[in-house]
This record gives structure tokens, C-alpha cells and sequence, in this order.
């Protein structure tokens, strides 16, 4: 009786635990399928370096969803690591940029001083790269934070003008080719550097004789400034030399006595010889007075002649060391503009950063100018059979990029004056977009995606738009420093049928919260 007692109790419980079972492993099951159906959180970026041999970087790209940056250069990336972005309220904007300005020992003008080491500018209004604490997630005041370590190995590797493209997504570059993108000259190309030898030195000639012919000028017209006061003074002794002579006779015809008329033939005689030598001494001035006027006038024909000639020598010579560099050039849908940038690598005389050289800007034909292009980034990474070695980046969609390409007509004159020099890292960007106010004689090109928060972007003060004039003595470098583009407008454009707009109000300085870097 005791073991059927312990049996039925044993089979209760089986009862009571397989249902229990089959419903744990029903839920198991459950969660493992739900497991599988949603898609694994993609992991956490870390540093990294690429393991071949690193050539320059030619750009860097962040990425503000994978909160990541990543250096390329020509065979592709070479550095990754993890960045901090700006935080809600002080976005960092998505957009075009490049390096301006780079300070091993940065402290901020904006956060109470906050310490921004091995800091890399790429706007004047404060966003930059640099080293800072990495939360995980975006903390910063508009800039990129790198990891301290990575910022620092990095500061050496980069140059000023090297790109910086920030993405609202993740993007890459991808190998590229189109007719419309520039294809170098061989002989033009190794004809440049005797040029860039050779021009300067005429250009000097040039601004030594045109030196010379304002010296002459300047010479000739005081001279004929003493000239023309001498010949108003003998003009005035003539007149008077004639109006006695004159008297002389009226005083002659009326005398009646012998002695009168010997007093008034005296004095008639005396008056005519003055006036036979006061109008001696007139002509001989006036025929002085003339070979000085002709030589004055030829000396300003000689100024004119000299200065047209040292601004074109100065033209020539600046071309050709600019044939050297990269060039730049930005296509805005915005504003139906084609603009150049190259960097002359003369310091800014106003302090801070690299003159760029801002004389070629054209209107520009596109296609269906309201339809949105997107914003492509056109980059040539190295030489190759066919010339260069192209790539793109695309960061706002609109056109596919070879679409992009199809709708802009190019000016012959662009062609014929970039193309044939056209070396690695130069790049052509299309645009919706307008270049930002940013972008001035101090930058390359600044051009923000306006349907994209700009929160860190927004709250910080305009660069003052600095000008300094050419007084002629700057050796030709006078003209770099013109008018800036326009302000970027805030959301100009819609898409899918809504705008984004967000307004951003700048924090009162008490309530401010301290934080290593922006």
C-alpha cells in the first residue's frame, strides 16, 4: 500500500512538472526566436589602424549616427576610431569642411577654457576635431572629441586643407569615373614647377619697373607744378609788359611839345623792349613747359604700361604656383555658382590660418535647377594610366552622383584653366546647398546640410568677415582678400513635402555647464 501511495504521488507530480516544462521550453523557444528576428545592435566602434603602410590622409570622415571617424588615404582607410559628437541643442553640423587651422595646445575661447588638445579647426566660429573624454554617445558642444591618444598620433599625419566630411549616415568612398571629372596634361603638369621658377622673377622685374615709372611720375608732375606757377607769373609779367607798351603809344599820339613827345618816345622804347623780353622769356617757358608735359604724360602712360604688366606678371606667377596644389571647386544649386579654392599657403595677415586663393567664381548652367541635386563629394586620390584616380562621397541624397555630374555644364574656362594641372586631392563638391558664411579668404569650402540639425553650429558667433585692402605693396596678394559668399540660409529647400527647421537660443553664460571641449 505504501509503494501504490508513493507511485501515485510520483505520477501527480510528473503531471504537475511536464506541463510546466513544456511551457518554459515554449518560452524559450519564443525568446530565441525574437532573438533571431531582431537585428543584432551593431557594435561599438573602436580605434584601429589599417594594416599596411599609411600614405597622407586625404580626408576624414565622421559619421554622426555610428559616432565614429575614419582618415583615407589614396588606397584607402588608414585610421578609425570612435568620436563623441555634438550633443541635442549643439548638434555638430553635418557638411563640407576642411582644415583651417591646427594648435597642438588648444584651450577654448568659448567654455571656460576648457583644455581641446592636438585641436584640428574647421570652422572659424569654433567647431574643430580634437582629443576629449568619450562617453559613448554624443556629449560634446558641436565638435568631434577623439580619444586623446588617437588625436595626438593623428595631429602630425594632417595638413591644412585636407578634407573633413561630416554625415549624418554612414558613408565611404567609393571608386569613380566620369567625362566631366579633370584630366591632367602630362607636359602642362611637368612644365609647372620651371614656370612657378621662372614667373616669379619676371613678376619681380615687372614690380621693380612699374616702382620705377610711379618714382618718375611723381618726379615729372612736381616739376610741372613748379612749371605751370612760372608760367602763370610770366603770362602776368607779359600781359602788363603789353599794357605799358600800349600806354606808350596813347602817350606818344598825344603829345604835343617837342620835349613831351622825346619824353613819351623814351618811354615807349622801354616799354616795347620789356615787353619783346617778357614775351622772350614766355615762349622760352612754354616751349620748356611742353617737353615737361609730354615727358609727364609719358611718364603716366609708363605707370598704366608698368602696373598692367606687374598685375599680370603677379597673375602669372601666382597661377603658377597654384598649378601645384590641389584645387577645389564647389558647385551650389543654391545660388547657381561655381566657385575655386586653392590654398597659397601664405599666412593670413589678420593671424590664424592660411591665405586661400578666392579669384575664380563663375555663374554655372545645372539642369532643372529646382530639382535637388544631393551633396557629392568628388575626391582624385592618385595618379593613374588615364590621369587620376577618382572617388565620391555621398552625403544628402538627391541625384545618384553620376546623375549629379550630368545636369552641371562646366565653363570652358574652368576646363582650361584647372584642368590640365589637376593633381591628387583635388576634389569637386555638388551641392544643394550655398557655401556657408564660414567660408571666406582664411578657409576652403564650408557648406552645411541645411535639413540637418545645427544646433552646435547655430550658437556660435559668425567669423568676422576681416578684409584687408591692396595698396599695392602686397606683391599681387591683395585681390585674395574680397567679399565672402553669402550666409548660409537656414532650411532653403524642402524635402519630401516638410522642412526642417529648429531654432536654437544661445544659453546665458551662468547656465552654462562646464564640459572638457565643445
Amino acid at each position: 500500500m505504501a509503494i501504490r501511495l508513493t507511485t501515485v504521488r510520483s505520477t501527480v507530480a510528473m503531471r504537475r512538472w511536464v506541463p510546466l516544462a513544456i511551457v518554459m521550453l515554449g518560452t524559450s523557444a519564443a525568446l530565441t526566436a525574437v532573438a533571431q528576428a531582431k537585428p543584432p545592435r551593431p557594435a561599438a566602434p573602436v580605434e584601429a589602424t589599417a594594416p599596411r603602410e599609411a600614405g597622407e590622409p586625404i580626408m576624414a570622415i565622421v559619421s554622426i549616427k555610428s559616432q565614429k571617424v575614419t582618415f583615407y588615404d589614396a588606397d584607402g582607410w588608414i585610421l578609425r576610431a570612435p568620436v563623441s559628437t555634438g550633443t541635442t541643442g549643439r548638434e555638430t553640423p553635418a557638411g563640407v569642411f576642411a582644415l583651417i587651422e591646427k594648435d597642438k595646445d588648444h584651450h577654448s575661447s568659448l567654455y571656460d577654457d576648457a583644455w581641446m588638445p592636438n585641436m584640428q579647426r574647421i570652422t572659424w566660429n569654433g567647431v574643430a576635431l580634437h582629443g576629449g573624454p568619450l562617453p559613448g554617445y554624443a556629449a560634446s558642444h558641436g565638435c568631434v572629441r577623439m580619444p586623446f591618444g588617437f588625436a595626438e598620433k593623428l595631429f602630425d599625419k594632417t595638413h591644412i586643407g585636407m578634407r573633413v566630411i561630416i554625415s549624418p549616415e554612414d558613408a565611404e568612398p567609393v571608386e569613380f569615373s566620369h567625362p566631366s571629372l579633370f584630366v591632367p596634361k602630362p607636359d602642362v603638369i611637368a612644365a609647372a614647377p620651371a614656370k612657378a621658377e621662372a614667373l616669379p622673377r619676371e613678376a619681380a622685374e615687372a614690380a621693380k619697373a612699374a616702382d620705377e615709372a610711379k618714382k618718375a611720375a611723381a618726379t615729372a608732375t612736381r616739376e610741372t607744378a613748379t612749371l605751370t606757377a612760372s608760367l602763370k607769373k610770366l603770362e602776368g609779367l607779359k600781359k602788363r609788359a603789353d599794357a605799358e607798351a600800349a600806354y606808350a603809344d596813347k602817350a606818344l599820339a598825344a603829345a604835343k611839345t617837342d620835349q613831351a613827345k622825346a619824353k613819351a618816345e623814351e618811354f615807349k622804347e622801354k616799354a616795347e623792349a620789356k615787353a619783346t623780353e617778357a614775351g622772350t622769356q614766355l615762349d622760352t617757358a612754354r616751349n620748356d613747359s611742353k617737353a615737361k608735359l609730354d615727358a609727364l604724360a609719358a611718364a603716366k602712360d609708363a605707370v598704366k604700361t608698368t602696373q598692367a604688366k606687374k598685375a599680370e606678371t603677379a597673375k602669372a606667377a601666382l597661377d603658377a604656383r597654384l598649378a601645384m596644389e590641389p584645387v577645389s571647386v564647389y558647385v551650389s544649386r543654391s545660388t547657381q555658382k561655381l566657385y575655386v579654392r586653392r590654398n597659397t599657403h601664405k599666412p593670413a595677415p589678420d593671424g590664424g590660418g592660411e591665405v586661400f586663393d578666392t579669384t575664380i567664381e563663375l555663374p554655372i548652367t545645372i539642369r532643372d535647377p529646382n530639382k535637388p541635386i544631393g551633396t557629392h563629394i568628388f575626391t582624385a586620390m592618385a595618379k593613374n594610366d588615364a590621369g587620376l584616380r577618382w572617388s565620391v562621397v555621398t552625403i544628402d541624397h538627391g541625384d545618384e552622383a553620376k546623375d549629379a555630374l550630368d545636369r552641371i555644364t562646366m565653363p570652358q574656362e574652368i576646363l582650361d584653366r584647372i584642368a590640365p594641372t589637376a593633381v591628387p586631392r583635388s576634389s569637386i563638391v555638388i551641392s544643394d546647398e550655398p557655401l556657408s558664411s564660414e567660408t571666406n579668404y582664411r578657409t576652403e569650402f564650408v557648406a552645411v546640410l541645411s535639413n540637418q540639425p545645427q544646433g552646435g553650429f547655430i550658437t556660435r558667433k559668425p567669423t568676422a568677415n576681416v578684409l584687408v585692402a591692396d595698396d599695392g605693396s602686397n606683391d599681387g596678394w591683395g585681390f585674395f582678400f574680397g567679399r565672402s559668399p553669402e550666409p548660409q540660409p537656414v532650411n532653403p529647400r524642402q524635402r519630401g513635402g516638410q522642412q526642417y527647421y529648429r531654432q536654437v537660443q544661445p544659453q546665458p553664460y551662468y547656465q552654462r555647464q562646464w564640459q572638457p571641449g565643445w
